[in-house]
């Protein structure tokens, strides 16, 4: 196999920048994931026919005197690409688009009882990952240059830091539609105790997870902030710097979903209602996605409406 990345963007000015390791490691990712994902040890055995095309001065491989920094932006969606671009050649091999990013936020502060200077970190957070040929994709797990990343708990976030989590958990219709169904995205909500220095920076917002195959694509990552009892989510490719936030004040950050894999039309009325059970997938999205007529009370399906509705 040849992955050749010559037409991925030059480098900017900004610190989104990797070196080359980083353009090299989006093809080994992929071919190792495509073609030996459970042999292990990895050694260079693994890549002997793997031949990478990867010029210098890309945002992948960046020289002097390029700043660097958020190297870790761009190799999710580089792999998710070559996934995609073999879809018609290995289609039980690849996966749908996930939500690629890590979904990070950082806070800092005074501590004005203790008159101690504190930093609070948020993420890597999971999201949802792409359906496959034959399986549902996963939820709420971390991208996938990042898969070593455990999930503490809020209890300790909240002890170490002056914050208060008020809700981590899934987000309803987040994952792409298709007969294989996307992971779902996560939302986390805090709230500040002490007034705060608020800075995030967070990829794949208008890119969104693509589905494979006539599945449909997944909600993308997204930042809001609660300023002055407003909620905010206008910030232009979710990027906030330096933003101000007072005391009582939140900000909501939400991952994206994994895209879907087939017809969602093809999915089987059994599973739509029970993604609508679980709360995956609200029953409107039932109907207008998988053209399924679902009640929400009884989660009973009609499933003369909904023949006529898929036919139709």
């Amino acid at each position: 196999m040849t992955i050749d990345l010559s037409n991925v963007a030059d480098q900017v000015r900004g610190f989104f920048n990797s070196g080359i390791t980083a353009g090299l490691a989006c093809a080994q990712v992929a071919f190792k994931c495509l073609t030996s994902p459970t042999d292990y040890p990895i050694n260079d055995g693994a890549f002997r026919n793997l031949k990478i095309i990867v010029p210098p001065g890309k945002v992948i491989s960046a020289v002097r005197p390029a700043a660097m920094r958020w190297w870790m932006t761009f190799p999710m969606t580089v792999i998710d690409t070559v996934f995609k671009a073999l879809e018609l050649a290995v289609p039980d091999r690849v996966i749908a688009g996930h939500h690629a990013d890590l979904v990070v936020c950082m806070c800092h502060g005074i501590n004005p009882k203790t008159k101690e200077f504190f930093m609070a970190s948020f993420g890597p957070q999971g999201g949802g990952w792409g359906a496959k040929m034959t399986e549902d994709g996963v939820s709420g797990t971390v991208c996938i240059n990042d898969g070593d990343t455990h999930n503490s708990p809020n209890e300790q976030t909240e002890v170490k830091s002056p914050v208060l989590i008020e809700r981590y958990a899934l987000i309803p219709d987040s994952g792409g539609p298709g007969k294989f169904r996307g992971g779902l995205g996560v939302e986390r909500v805090v709230r500040m105790r002490y007034d705060v220095t608020f800075n995030t920076q967070i990829d794949r917002v208008h890119c969104r997870p693509w589905g494979l195959d006539g599945g449909g694509e997944a909600m993308g990552n997204g930042v809001a902030l609660e300023l002055n009892g407003t909620w905010k989510d206008d910030f232009a490719n979710a990027k906030v710097l330096l933003a101000h936030m007072k005391e009582g004040e939140a900000f909501n950050l939400r991952s994206g979903g994994g895209g879907g894999f087939g017809d969602a039309f093809e999915r089987p009325f059994e599973r739509v209602r029970e993604d609508v059970r679980q709360g995956y997938v609200s029953p409107e999205a039932a109907r207008t996605q998988y053209g399924v007529v679902v009640d929400p009370k009884t989660f009973e399906v009609d499933e003369a409406a909904s023949k006529k509705l898929r036919a139709r």
